[in-house]
């Protein structure tokens, strides 16, 4: 059994104490979370939101024992100089940027196939409505806040990706087509960030399997009984765990990554998904 020096050391590796974390897209299901996740390791959390009070909300729900001090911030991911303005408020109250997580993204509707909307006939509007959010909504955030950490020498960024980008589901290309980018920019980034400006910078990304989110609930269980639809039963039938992802699921691998325990991963893309990228289905 490891000594007390050594469960201290353990305990130690994960107190953010003094950290700063800008989250993006931490008002969704799995944003959240995951920002909860960081406030009860001690981390100031900063929540960019195009939605201020529900942000608000978010904070709200912290555990009350975490020791951080917590803002929701008014910023669209894809407007660069919004993005600038919260670094600049974040960099004067904070001092410095330790993490930041680009959780921000999603799908479409009308930039999804369906027996009445052929792929040739996906509109230009909808796929780069999927496009922009998913991938400049990741590189942007990623040139603001990565700045500090390039002149600052260290910093943490975690990208979120998806099952999508290693295998492809039908219908939705724009938003396949763009989460397998976010997992080939964090790679790109994270060589240029080592090589460029700091090694003690590192980027990473959790690739996250199916989770039951507001997105995708009813295209995966039937919304009067609960039951998996068709598309739902593929999937089970494909995730050798036997079951959906619950956001908690999230948090082991989040905080490994931003954590000193990590401190010779980057450049890495890790499956959060019940082994469904490792399932042949044979």
């Amino acid at each position: 059994m490891p000594s007390p020096s050594n469960l201290d050391e353990i305990r130690a590796l994960y107190d953010f104490s003094g950290r700063t974390a800008v989250v993006t897209g931490g008002t969704g299901v799995l944003g959240s979370e995951m920002a909860r996740a960081l406030s009860a390791c001690n981390a100031n959390v900063v929540l960019l939101g195009r939605n201020v009070a529900r942000a608000e909300e978010v904070i709200a729900t912290f555990p009350k024992s975490g020791g951080g001090r917590h803002v929701a911030l008014r910023a669209d991911v894809l407007d660069r100089p919004a993005l600038e303005a919260a670094a600049q408020v974040v960099l004067r109250e904070r001092g410095k940027i330790d993490f930041l997580v680009n959780g921000a993204g999603g799908n479409d509707p009308k930039a999804t196939t369906n027996p009445d909307l052929r792929f040739f006939d996906l509109p230009l509007a909808a796929l780069q409505t999927v496009t922009n959010l998913n991938l400049l909504g990741t590189i942007l955030p990623s040139q603001v806040f990565g700045r500090s950490m390039a002149e600052q020498k260290e910093g943490i960024v975690l990208n979120v990706s998806s099952v999508n980008a290693s295998r492809p589901l039908t219908r939705i290309a724009a938003y396949s087509a763009s989460k397998a980018a976010i997992s080939n920019f964090t790679q790109w980034l994270a060589v240029h960030m080592a090589q460029e400006y700091s090694p003690n910078i590192r980027v990473n990304a959790i690739l996250p399997g199916f989770f039951l989110t507001e997105q995708n609930r009813f295209l995966l269980t039937d919304k009067e009984t609960g039951a998996l639809t068709a598309r739902g039963k593929k999937i089970m039938e494909h995730t050798p765990a036997g079951r959906f992802g619950t956001p908690e699921d999230l948090s082991g691998a989040l905080l490994w990554l931003l954590s000193p325990a990590s401190k010779f991963v980057t450049g890495a893309v890790i499956p959060v998904d019940g082994g469904f990228t490792a399932y042949s289905g044979v």
